[in-house]
């Protein structure tokens, strides 16, 4: 079995192997969420991403150290408590459970850190400091805090922007963000620390430029210092944080420690729907709770979301959650053949080597899922032996555990078990039908039946049941 995932890496435009630093725990970073109202399936597409990875380093034999943030204190999260007349720490608690919720019912690993911005003020302000002492940042007159650009040479080396692409971009998340941005030295400068304003309310906190809040990049630079060092493993995200977002979390942390920050960059393209982008305006800004009320699981969106490989835009349809379901089911009724009265532990792919090393392939979910069910199609359970059924189902759910996939779960329709030598012919039959040799497949029917049972079909297989 390889010994390691290899994955694509955004900083050097290369595939890389995701190797602790320590030989040890693969320490990474998750932009999380900023709460301020329900997470929607394009937030959740990074989030599922990110949980393979870490599981299929985990299956690798890797241990993990998952650090992912809560955003509870930015402009939006301010304006909506407002709204909702909450303090902000009520109105973004509630988010953050609705969050929790969400992420448990997608089956996604629960991080081993989970900091909050408001709970770290004081680690960033201390790292506001170190970047006015060392020259990189400045004081505004109105009590902001901005860092100099200019002070970074290596500023736009993930992105890879030019000069004028840099300012062009500042300059429209400036026009996007602050009315006050004339306050800076420079156009492609970005605020650290942000001036207490009217419209914050309350929501302020004491600093050494007076009161304020800090700058939203700043915020993950602080916590990721505070719980993974100067230097760590690997940082994700999704495409649309390459540029400013992390290009900033970059800047700011090398210019404060001696570290060189992040090793490994893995970004998450976009999910669009309908072949459109998303958008609350038109309607198609699904939640998990607006597809549950459709009638989908959300083990069905997760099947969709890991469905497209991460660094390709994923188009997301109705019917790509009809396909989800019934593929489902079809490993359901795949895992039932294989049962033989225990519990599979997943310790090994078995047959499923092919599926598992194209997963370590910078996490190709599409082709180890299309290579399980090439081993399946060609799967003779009845065939087996209860060692050979054993090893197949371990493998299986070796995969599936890779994945997080969750199965549904399947009705017996039979009212007696299937005897053996029934089993065996109703999948000869099966094949014939496959290899459009119906002749033999109608022999083969009405022997079943003369033997006292019925075969009912489906795109997926068939079912034995009592005559």
């Amino acid at each position: 079995m390889p010994a390691a995932l290899k994955l694509h890496d955004t900083l050097t435009r290369t595939d890389r192997e995701v190797t602790p630093l320590d030989g040890k725990t693969l320490r990474f970073y998750c932009c999380g969420p900023t709460v301020y109202g329900p997470a929607h399936i394009g937030n959740f597409r990074t989030f599922v991403a990110q949980d393979v990875m870490r599981r299929v380093v985990e299956a690798s034999g890797t241990a993990t150290l998952h650090v992912r943030n809560i955003t509870d204190v930015d402009d939006k999260t301010i304006r909506d408590s407002q709204k909702a007349a909450q303090t902000l720490l009520d109105f973004t608690q509630c988010w953050t459970q609705k969050f929790h919720t969400d992420c448990a019912a997608l089956s996604l690993l629960p991080p081993h850190i989970e900091p909050s911005a408001v709970a770290h003020i004081s680690q960033q302000v201390a790292m506001i400091e170190k970047l006015i002492a060392g020259g990189h940042a400045y004081a505004a007159a109105d009590g902001s805090v901005y860092f100099r650009v200019s002070s970074f040479k290596d500023y736009g080396r993930l992105s890879h922007l030019e000069d004028r692409e840099l300012r062009l971009g500042a300059s429209e998340a400036a026009s996007a963000t602050d009315s006050d941005e004339y306050t800076k030295d420079s156009l492609t400068d970005f605020a650290l620390w942000k001036a207490r304003k009217p419209e914050d309310g309350e929501n302020f906190w004491p600093s050494p430029w007076g009161e304020g809040r800090p700058g939203w990049h700043l915020e993950c630079s602080a916590m990721i210092l505070e719980y993974l060092g100067e230097d760590f493993d690997l940082h994700s995200g999704g495409v649309d944080l390459i540029f400013p977002h992390h290009e900033n979390e970059i800047a700011q942390s090398c210019c404060s420690t001696h570290g060189k920050f992040a090793h490994h960059w893995m970004h998450v393209a976009h999910l669009m729907v309908d072949g459109g982008k998303m958008s609350k305006s038109i309607g198609n800004l699904y939640t998990l709770e607006d597809l549950a009320k459709r009638g989908y699981s959300a083990a069905e969106v997760r099947y969709v979301l890991i469905s497209g490989h991460y660094r390709a835009p994923l188009n997301f349809t109705m019917h790509s959650l009809d396909s989800a379901r019934q593929a489902l089911q079809k490993l359901a009724k795949a895992d039932k053949a294989l049962e033989r009265g225990t519990a599979p532990l997943p310790a090994s792919p078995g047959p499923f080597a092919e599926a598992w090393e194209t997963l370590l392939n910078d996490l190709n979910v599409p082709g180890a899922i299309g290579s399980i069910f090439g081993v399946l199609n060609k799967l003779k359970p009845a065939a087996l032996s209860a060692e050979e059924a054993t090893a197949t189902r371990n493998g299986l759910h070796f995969m599936l555990q890779a994945l997080g996939l969750t199965l549904p779960a399947i009705a017996d329709e039979a009212a007696a078990d299937v005897p053996a030598d029934i089993q065996a012919l109703a999948q000869q039959r099966w094949d014939a039908k496959q290899a459009k040799d119906w002749a033999a497949a109608d022999i083969l029917r009405k022997q079943l039946e003369a033997a006292g049972w019925l075969i009912k079909d489906s795109k997926e297989g068939f079912t034995i049941i009592p005559k």
